[in-house]
């Protein structure tokens, strides 16, 4: 190797590690599942109790373990309250990057190697779910890792492919089996190779003890809670309160893939490879069965986005002309100032109540043109690797910027720092949950404390 090549991959690297590992306790926990989830995990790491997930307490069987069990670990390691759960989880998207570079490397070439690898490490829907502590990251990176290996018809690694799955069934249970079905019909001339006893016999063995210890430790409430009201009950019924219309993925897998939507126009359409046309349908199935279902929300997707920027990579290095496309990506980048001021109060409020200043985003974005057609034009051939290093460099200077922010107005931590309350006053559900996780307890309300 070159000693531009080792500057370039030394330069890589302490990018990638700035980006996702700089700013994980900038802010305290947010959204109103992270705070739950970093308690359960906490409890397992200080009772002993692996087999059972508790919220301040209670038993809650709404999510499988394996998250709970890298949160705890980290508790054992003796990170603090933010590090603890969210740590595990960057570090396996990190590492996932490096393997999803590796094996695209031998599946295709470099080219696609580097250039879909580039897309995903700065989308910001990898990024911005490799900072909060939820199921959905490593479900994808499990379910991802095995479609990888199975795009490989030459060598395919049945029984890893399978302990693959069962991971991916400790982290969300059975989406990830559903979809994978396309990967097993287009597949179907090997599908005694698929249902040998080896890969069936891992699969079972790293997904079954936990469900049948938590079963017999918890008798039939555990099944019903999970497989029923939250497996079955998510896809059919609105109790879960995500009820979101059928269109709804279409605009959140462009914000997903901000700023590199635009390089969508650029997936192969032609069907006579299989690895692309495996994951052209994993995607296709995976979108519509997702849209299907009546509860959504947007970190649903993300078991798709490695796919998709595979696609998107592929298309890159085929296109003649890339460099116009890369350079409205660019452009998008200047949005990120605006949105600095916007994403803190939307997190807070919501999106709705906040006044928009619909001037500064054409300015913004005239701005972003200028800068993308100057880049472009000054890379040429290498102008996807300068826009995602341009890439990486906004996002990192946006988490500095606005997670304090968001910290402040988003996140009960400071509210816990000030004074210690002994009971939770009327506040949003995030905050409540966010109150309780640093109280370590179950707070009173506070008006029917105060009442007796």
């Amino acid at each position: 190797m070159s000693l531009s090549r080792k500057i370039a991959a030394v330069a890589t690297v302490a990018i990638l590690l700035a980006l996702y590992l700089g700013n994980l306790s900038t802010m305290g926990l947010i959204l109103p599942d992270e705070p739950r989830y970093a308690d359960i995990g906490r409890a397992m790491a200080q009772t002993g109790d692996w087999i059972t997930p508790r919220l301040w307490g209670k038993p809650w069987f709404e999510k499988p373990a394996l998250l709970y069990w890298m949160i705890g670990a980290g508790f054992k390691f003796g990170l603090g309250p933010e590090l603890a759960p969210r740590l595990p989880v960057a570090l396996l998207a990190l590492a996932f990057l490096g393997f999803f570079w590796f094996r695209l490397r031998r599946l295709f070439d470099s080219t696609v190697a580097v250039w879909s690898t580039a897309i995903l490490a700065t989308s910001v829907g990898w990024l911005a779910y490799s900072h909060v502590a939820i199921t959905d990251i490593p479900m994808a990176v499990l379910f991802s890792a095995a479609l990888l290996l199975a795009l490989d018809r030459g060598n395919t690694r049945f029984t890893a492919i399978a302990a693959l799955l069962g991971l991916a069934t400790l982290a969300k249970s059975l989406p990830p089996l559903v979809l994978f079905l396309p990967v097993i019909a287009l597949d179907y001339r090997r599908l005694r190779q698929w249902l040998r006893p080896a890969p069936i016999l891992a699969f079972l063995a790293v997904s079954l003890p936990w469900h049948i210890l938590c079963t017999l430790q918890n008798g039939g409430e555990f099944l019903r809670v999970l497989f029923v009201e939250h497996q079955l009950g998510r896809f059919s019924s609105g109790a879960l309160q995500h009820i979101q219309p059928w269109w709804y993925y279409l605009p959140v897998l462009l914000l997903l893939l901000y700023p590199w939507f635009p390089l969508l126009l650029l997936i192969p359409r032609d069907r006579a490879d299989p690895r692309i046309r495996t994951l052209l349908a994993v995607t296709l199935f995976g979108f519509v069965f997702l849209s299907a279902a009546v509860n959504k929300l947007p970190s649903y997707l993300l078991p798709l986005l490695p796919a998709i920027c595979i696609l998107t990579g592929i298309g890159v290095a085929r296109a003649a002309r890339p460099n116009r496309l890369i350079a409205v990506s660019v452009a998008l980048l200047a949005l990120l100032p605006p949105a600095a001021s916007l994403i803190p109060a939307a997190l807070s409020t919501g999106l709705r109540s906040i006044p928009m200043n619909w001037m500064a985003f054409p300015l913004w974005l005239a701005a972003g043109i200028l800068a993308g057609t100057l880049l472009t034009f000054a890379a040429k051939k290498h102008s996807l690797l300068a826009a995602s290093v341009l890439a990486a460099l906004s996002f990192l200077w946006f988490q500095t910027r606005v997670f304090p922010e968001i910290d402040r107005v988003a996140s009960a931590r400071g509210l816990w720092d000030s004074g210690h309350p002994d009971c939770a006053p009327k506040l949003r559900r995030t905050l409540i949950y966010g109150l309780n996780y640093y109280a370590r307890r179950e707070l009173p309300p506070c008006d029917i404390l105060y009442k007796e």
